[in-house]
């Protein structure tokens, strides 16, 4: 069986390696070239830099596995760069990793590995894959504090069948543990803290560079629409904010809606944040092959959210309404919302 790794340079993607070589597997180590520094603003050593490379080729050749580097630029900045800025422009706050994994690593690096003839595709990620009823479905991490299930439930069974997360049952301590042991050059290197693209945080420099255009300023208004004042450009906001607002006032104010077509962005004390009511498009059902009727299942409406009581219902092929069983803060739009149940994940889709 041969087995294609996806090598980032870090430390989990070097153990991930590691343990699927041990296993017998022939593998082969590859890097993603997504972007070049420059293109968006970034400095040199953020992701996709020389060195990441050279971090991934190094344990890659100390394995003895061939290492090759595949350039995807093109389709990253087509589906994940230009998504990421066309939906802050219209007043969404979307989750670019989840759409990494949907088009880069389970899509083009997909396509690749059945080209050199490999049977699994291999990633770092801290969640696992396992056979139920006939399908292949996945589960949370071993480890809920390092869990990645909720950025990886677009997977097909399909896709889930080729796939190996070895680090699934570990924990970051355990994984580190691993690469010291073992000599490698990154067995102390940081975990990546942002967006690969938005490195400082600064979305809305990187959005305005790569779109060329600039955020109109417009107005703050509250849930009568009376002004309370002037904002940057919706681009700088997103639901639940409180802080860089700009606004006097007694008790704080935190975003509640963002408003393109009117340029406006509403503030209120609180007023407006929780909901119990989400609908969500875009749907990928995993464990299951559609919901005939309403499900209990506990729902995540965001990477840190952790997962609260709620019923789902499909109205149609792309569709569900997931009530809560409590109201949940700050629901955002474009963030993916995420189905499980216990410790494998049904499905999802994105908030609208």
């Amino acid at each position: 069986m041969k087995a294609l790794i996806a090598m980032s340079g870090g430390v989990d993607s070097s153990v991930a390696a590691l343990l699927t070589k041990e296993t017998g597997y022939d593998c082969v180590g590859c890097t993603m070239r997504l972007f070049a520094n420059g293109d968006v603003g970034l400095q040199p050593g953020t992701c996709c830099s020389l060195s990441d490379v050279e971090d991934a080729r190094s344990v890659a050749y100390s394995l003895g596995m061939p290492h090759y580097v595949f350039n995807f630029s093109d389709d990253f900045g087509e589906k994940i760069i230009k998504k990421f800025v066309d939906s802050y422009f219209k007043g969404l706050t979307p989750n670019p990793c989840v759409d990494c994994n949907r088009y880069m690593k389970f899509e083009k690096l997909y396509e690749r590995a059945r080209l050199l003839g490999c049977d699994k595709i291999v990633t770092g990620h801290y969640a696992r894959v396992a056979e139920q009823n006939g399908r292949f479905v996945l589960k949370k991490a071993l480890d809920p504090a390092k869990d990645q299930s909720y950025v990886l439930y677009m997977l097909s069974s399909e896709q889930l069948s080729h796939t190996l997360f070895p680090l699934g049952s570990l924990t970051k301590e355990q994984t580190r543990e691993i690469a010291f042991r073992h000599g490698f050059i990154n067995s102390h290197k940081p975990d990546s803290q942002d967006i690969c693209f938005v490195p400082n945080g600064d979305y809305a420099s990187v959005i305005e560079k790569y779109s060329g255009k600039k955020s109109e300023p417009g107005f703050f208004v509250d849930d009568e629409g009376n002004v309370l004042g002037e904002h940057k450009g919706i681009i700088h906001y997103t639901i639940g904010q409180r802080k860089g607002l700009g606004i006097a006032s007694a008790a704080p104010l935190f975003v509640t809606k963002i408003d393109p077509e009117n340029n406006t962005v509403t503030l209120s004390h609180g007023d407006g944040l929780f909901t119990d009511t989400v609908t969500v498009k875009d749907v990928n059902l995993t464990a299951v092959d559609s919901i005939e009727e309403p499900l209990r299942v506990s729902a995540k409406i965001r990477y840190r959210h952790i997962a609260q009581s709620a019923t789902a219902v499909q109205t149609d092929d792309d569709t569900l309404i997931i009530k809560f069983d409590e109201p949940q803060r700050a629901v955002t739009k474009g963030q993916a919302a995420v189905l499980y149940d216990g410790d494998t994940v049904i499905g999802g889709g994105t908030i609208v």
